[in-house]
């Protein structure tokens, strides 16, 4: 009776992989601590000046610079920077997650009354739903206005714009980076299909901003302008956001920005605080914009990102000199990293807080890791369009080593890796060299780069052996997030 050698091969594989437990010994699953920077140093934060090189006015990184963080568009792969491994290495499956691209503010992160307008008519927001057969539809957008017959004014930006959507500049930059990510996967790797076939899938939130961006990446990548499913959770249990309930990760959360470190850092911005107050009309009992910087970042960045000016007071509705200066503005910015790097590193209790509401989400990256090495699945590359919540979620459960708050368009990539036997005799330069019985390794990119965990069993996340990979986030989630439920309802330790 003849055998397939590729179904042996497979059933080899998946027995090596579901041996984990020798490897779950072994990997360390505590917290460890970021590294010490001007941006997690409170001293620095009030006390400095400028934002550490950042970019915060422009979509565009100057030549050479590229790398460097820019809140409107972030850093990600692309074929100038991309680093192929050595020839043994070959590309088997990739997933990515990326925030969405740049957009309008919130609704609730404006001003009372603010003092210019914001419109939206370069652009076209489709809203609409046909028979797959039968019936055509018109492709029919929105088109918002304000009545003049509508005694009723909103508070905040008034305009044509929804707030949020992403502007007509971040669907540019969302086209840019499928028209990236194609040029390393497919052009300079050779591994995506021509075309968006059953190999590849796209998912979003219930945000319809995230299905803003998707469209334009999926066009930019493939070109094609066809119809295409993007793959949807339900509201409320979606685990990309994600928003499903999990109270222990809520409470933790609550924990860590009510502590006396936690307030130090708003009490030393006091005086910060009353300036933007006084110009921007908001009220200093207004819990939305002083339980952290959340509110003023999202106004004050939006506004930069898209060339408009920063705020002036009104007085008798009229602009005064007396504006938010750009100091201001960055004042605003370092604070708002320094609470993203505390809240999702430097309190201990993190990684269990993001490893609970994120681990779903997780449990199903391994699982498709898994489904493939075993055959299970054809699909080889997944693309996730998601949110600053979900970024800083990940990013924590990897223990990055210098955490930001995830820019307009970040991004995080797991390649999965098998090493075949050496024609060249040249190694991969920075490949770890602990080695993995199944053959599979991970590398992990962010910003484009590789990716550095503080963890000691992660670290420069270069081609670390799968066994490894999936024995960590296993430890913390379980396989599958079999682990999730109960630690979220504490019916299991975290």
């Amino acid at each position: 009776m003849q055998t397939n050698p590729r179904a042996s091969f497979m059933a080899a594989v998946a027995a090596s992989l579901a041996r984990h437990g020798i490897a779950a010994s072994t990997v360390d699953l505590n917290w460890h601590a970021p590294n010490a920077t001007a941006i997690n140093n409170l001293t620095q934060v009030v006390g400095g000046s400028g934002v550490y090189g950042f970019i915060y006015n422009s979509s565009a990184t100057p030549e050479g610079q590229y790398g460097v963080y820019n809140w409107c568009n972030m850093p990600h792969v692309r074929a100038i920077e991309y680093k192929k491994p050595s020839p043994e290495y070959k590309l088997q499956y990739v997933e990515v997650i990326h925030r969405h691209h740049k957009r309008t503010v919130y609704a609730s992160n404006s001003f009372p009354v603010e003092s210019y307008g914001w419109n939206c008519d370069d652009e076209g927001l489709f809203y609409y739903g046909q028979p797959n057969a039968g019936k055509k539809s018109a492709h029919a957008y929105w088109q918002g206005y304000l009545s003049p017959q509508n005694p009723f004014i909103p508070s905040g930006f008034l305009g044509s714009c929804q707030f949020p959507q992403i502007t007509a500049e971040g669907l540019d930059d969302s086209w840019q980076h499928g028209r990236d990510l194609y040029g390393v996967y497919h052009d300079l790797v050779g591994f995506l299909p021509d075309n968006a076939n059953e190999k590849v899938t796209f998912r979003v939130t219930q945000n319809v901003i995230t299905s803003e961006v998707a469209g334009m990446v999926i066009n930019g990548m493939f070109g094609t302008e066809a119809d295409y499913p993007l793959l949807i959770q339900p509201s409320g249990v979606d685990s990309l956001e994600p928003t499903y309930t999990c109270s222990i990760s809520s409470n933790l959360f609550s924990a860590i920005k009510s502590g006396t470190n936690w307030t130090n850092h708003l009490t030393a911005a006091s005086p910060l605080y009353s300036a933007l107050d006084n110009i921007s009309g908001v009220s200093p009992s207004d819990s939305g914009f002083h339980a952290s910087f959340d509110h003023y970042y999202d106004n004050l960045s939006a506004r930069q990102c898209h060339a408009k000016p920063l705020p002036c007071k009104l007085v008798n509705g009229v602009n005064s000199t007396t504006c938010i200066t750009q100091d201001y503005a960055n004042e605003v910015y370092r604070l708002g990293n320094y609470e993203y790097s505390y809240i999702y590193r430097d309190d201990p209790r993190s990684l269990a807080a993001s490893a609970t509401s994120y681990g779903v989400w997780i449990g199903e990256l391994t699982t498709h890791i898994r489904d493939f090495v075993a055959g299970k699945s054809n699909v080889i590359y997944r693309h996730n369009v998601a949110h600053d919540g979900s970024l800083s979620r990940l990013l924590s459960v990897l223990q990055l080593d210098v955490m930001i708050w995830p820019g307009m368009g970040s991004e995080v990539v797991f390649e999965l890796y098998k090493k075949e036997a050496s024609t060249t005799g040249i190694p991969s330069p920075s490949s770890t060299p602990a080695t993995s019985a199944s053959g599979y390794y991970i590398r992990v990119l962010w910003k484009g780069q590789v990716l550095r965990s503080s963890n000691p069993s992660l670290g420069l996340m270069d081609m670390v052996p799968l066994e490894t990979v999936l024995a960590y986030f296993d430890g913390l989630v379980g396989i599958g997030a079999s682990l999730v439920q109960g630690k979220c309802n504490g019916m299991i330790a975290v």
